[in-house]
């Protein structure tokens, strides 16, 4: 294999093979390093297959309405194992489908860890290459708490390896990993509690999506421990006992998933011998166009600690590769109004500024909408889940500078009207667009 590349990139993930991809199609010898299986989180333990996980808790919820509706069900089974089974075999093959692509547009697949000899020459496996342009996107990975008795638990990796139901499980964390595994989990059949070392989940998520949700995470069974420290985690006759503060005992789980938070895959990367200085974190700062403090070197994805998303990373990556090898200098991701879902039960979709945010910045400019109201599906189940939509606008105009819904749906509504959000939407264009009726996303266009 040639030894030096026009780009190197550090990471088959999403964001490195969109990245390498898109500069081999400008004529750019690159090669992608990197040790694990392509596709990176998202596709292996991540946004695929935990929606694989999603659309089956969701079908249990469908086959809970399903009576009233007028079916009559029996002997209904669910087996764990054969999802998994389906769900892994479709990774695989996305897996084959990454490698294809890399293939198709002849970029080299280099296999091992790579680490920095100096600004322009990586070593894998003992084997050198160079390059003058060179691409960390080596991504995340989930943290465990350094706490004694944390090794009996696993993190949202280990989720995907469980070959069976746990009966009762603890889910540790008030992020969107945390609350999307309780529901998952749940809705399949567990018995699921979710500790928080704070009041609420979702800090950084407008209040009225995380009320909504906690309200419905409650009605679905699922038990909140909110401001509860684990300070040591025991095994006892084959479960496990989580020792909180105040010598509180929680006992009697049999799974412990740790869902606190993810860290940048850095720390093997040897940054100094760069020249590059990772925040206290780890994480490579970068500039808009993606640039370290390096010339030459660049970042893209959850490495750079900015918006941790697949799609942010696929962008971000192929602009850069623009601006590099495409003739487009001033291409760059705009990291503002950038949509995106939780695929909680029932779904957020959510864009721009939370109310919060809002009124910090714009004070009493802000005006804001909204409307809470069970959907058509809804009007005659037992278990009737709300809906509830918000819009931030702000100034004379009404410019919408925030759009928040949680609800069955939220999901697929969002894509659309982020288009019309970004081009810079009035509530005046929201309500001089024609209502497409009954749906739960007219609510948008007529909201009062």
């Amino acid at each position: 294999m040639q030894k030096h590349f026009d780009f190197l990139v550090l990471g088959g993930g999403s964001g490195g093979i969109a990245a390498a991809n898109r500069a081999a199609r400008y004529g750019a010898k690159c090669a992608v390093i990197e040790k694990a299986q392509l596709g990176g989180t998202c596709v292996n333990v991540g946004c695929v297959p935990k929606k694989v996980m999603w659309n089956g808790a969701a079908l249990a919820h469908a086959l809970e309405h399903a009576e009233d509706y007028g079916f009559a069900l029996t002997g209904i089974e669910f087996h764990w194992s054969k999802l998994k089974q389906a769900r892994d075999a479709y990774i695989q093959n996305l897996n084959r489908h990454y490698q294809t692509s890399l293939e198709d547009n002849k970029v080299s697949l280099i296999h091992g860890s790579a680490r920095f000899i100096d600004a322009h020459t990586i070593e894998v496996e003992g084997e050198r290459y160079t390059s003058e342009h060179i691409l960390i996107a080596t991504g995340g990975r989930p943290l465990v708490p350094e706490i004694p008795g944390a090794e009996f638990g696993i993190t949202s990796d280990g989720f995907f390896e469980l070959e069976q139901r746990p009966k009762r499980v603890a889910i540790v964390g008030a992020g969107y990993i945390a609350v999307e595994l309780a529901g998952v989990l749940n809705s399949l059949g567990s018995e699921v509690s979710l500790l928080l070392r704070r009041g609420h989940f979702l800090d950084q998520f407008d209040a009225m999506l995380r009320e909504t949700l906690m309200e419905e995470m409650l009605e679905d069974g699922i038990a909140i421990l909110p401001r509860t420290q684990i300070m040591e985690v025991v095994r006892e006759s084959g479960n496990l006992t989580l020792q909180c503060e105040n010598e509180r005992r929680i006992p009697g789980f049999d799974t412990l998933i740790w869902a606190i938070g993810r860290a940048p895959n850095t720390e093997k990367l040897n940054l100094e011998a760069a020249g590059i200085t990772p925040d206290k974190q780890g994480y490579v700062r970068t500039d808009e166009y993606q640039n370290s403090q390096v010339p030459g070197i660049y970042a893209v994805g959850d490495v750079c600690g900015r918006i941790a998303l697949t799609p942010v990373a696929i962008a971000a990556g192929r602009r850069l590769s623009d601006r590099l090898f495409g003739g487009k200098p001033d291409s760059h991701l705009d990291y503002t109004n950038i949509p995106s879902v939780i695929f909680s039960h029932p779904p957020i979709a959510t864009i721009g500024m939370s109310e919060t945010e809002a009124r910090e910045l714009h004070g009493d400019a802000v005006k804001i909408y909204q409307t809470r109201f069970t959907p058509l599906f809804h009007a005659f189940t037992q278990h009737k889940v709300k809906t509830v939509m918000r819009l931030i606008t702000v100034g004379a105009e009404e410019k919408i500078i925030g759009c928040h819904i949680i609800g069955d749906g939220a999901d697929e509504m969002m894509q659309g009207f982020a288009v019309a959000i970004r081009m810079g939407a009035t509530k005046a264009d929201f309500d001089n667009t024609v209502a497409i009726h009954p749906t739960s996303a007219e609510e948008l266009v007529t909201m009062r």
